[in-house]
This record gives C-alpha cells, sequence and structure tokens, in this order.
C-alpha cells in the first residue's frame, strides 16, 4: 500500500542539519513515529518525500528550510515576564517550551533580565536545511474515527 492522503504511515526517522551528525532519531525513542498523512502533521519537504513510498522502504531526503521550519525570520523577539518560567534556571540560548495561546511552542531564550526574559520566537531548526534518514515501518488506511478527529489512534498515536 502506497502513502497517499487519508492513510496512516508509521516511520522511523533521524534527522541532521544539512551535512551535520543527527540531532534527533526515533530509534532512540524506540517507537516509530505515527502520522495521518496529508494533514500538515510533519514539515512540508518530508510530506512529498514520502508521498507513493511504501512499507519497507529505507531512503534519504534533503529539505531545504522554506520547506521544513521556514526562514528566520527578525522580529521575532518578545519579552516575557520572568514569572512566567516559573523556577527554572534560564541562559541564553536554552530552548524552553512555552505555553501559548496557540499551544506549546518552542522558543530560545535571547536575554535574561531581572523581571523580564527575551525569547526568539523562530521555531529552533527556522532557517536550516535538513537531512533526514526514513524507513518506512507501514502503512495502512485510516479509520473513519481516526479521520475523524484529524490524528492517529492506537500503537504510536493519540490515546483519548
Amino acid at each position: 500500500m502506497k502513502i497517499e492522503k487519508d492513510r496512516v504511515v508509521r516511520f522511523h526517522y533521524a534527522v541532521a542539519e544539512a551535512g551535520q551528525a543527527p540531532i534527533e532519531s526515533s530509534k532512540e525513542v524506540g517507537e516509530p513515529l505515527a502520522i495521518l498523512f496529508g494533514h500538515g502533521q510533519i514539515i512540508p519537504g518530508l510530506e512529498k518525500a514520502m508521498e507513493g513510498r511504501q512499507a519497507g522502504d529505507s531512503f534519504k531526503a534533503s529539505v531545504a528550510a522554506a520547506d521544513a521550519y521556514g526562514e528566520r525570520r527578525d522580529g521575532l523577539i518578545q519579552r516575557i515576564p520572568k514569572k512566567n518560567f516559573g523556577d527554572m534556571k534560564l541562559e541564553p540560548g536554552m530552548q524552553v517550551v512555552l505555553n501559548t495561546n496557540f499551544g506549546p511552542r518552542a522558543v530560545t531564550i535571547q536575554k535574561v533580565g531581572i523581571s523580564v526574559v527575551d525569547v526568539d520566537l523562530n521555531h529552533p531548526m527556522a532557517g536550516k536545511d535538513l537531512d533526514f534518514d526514513i524507513e518506512i515501518v507501514d502503512v495502512r488506511e485510516a479509520s473513519e474515527e481516526e479521520l475523524a478527529h484529524g490524528h492517529v489512534h492506537g500503537e504510536g498515536g493519540h490515546q483519548h
């Protein structure tokens, strides 16, 4: 069965900044990632590279920044009251996840003041070309419930 919209795909991945050592791998966690394909759950360039593949396929994909986490944008620095970080020991360059009105968001600490913290809202991988090693574990039709909910249920997916 080929990978196409509305199918559930489970896959292992390793990702690296272009020309660097991998920075993250699903094999370290042990579980493959499960996604509802064609629903924007992974970066566009990776979705494009996976389309039409099938279980058992292993391949490499290079994804330009524009098709990954986007280009870095200037002016995305925001000043946030320090109390929003709780008791965290903050240092410039640190990445933390903030709960925002739009859900959790990874930010990078720029500057730590006495009562405020400047954070960079660009995704930590923005502006970076990425290399992926992909291994497709399995592909199946999504259930009606999964399609209605917009995510995978069961193994490797969302638990209600």
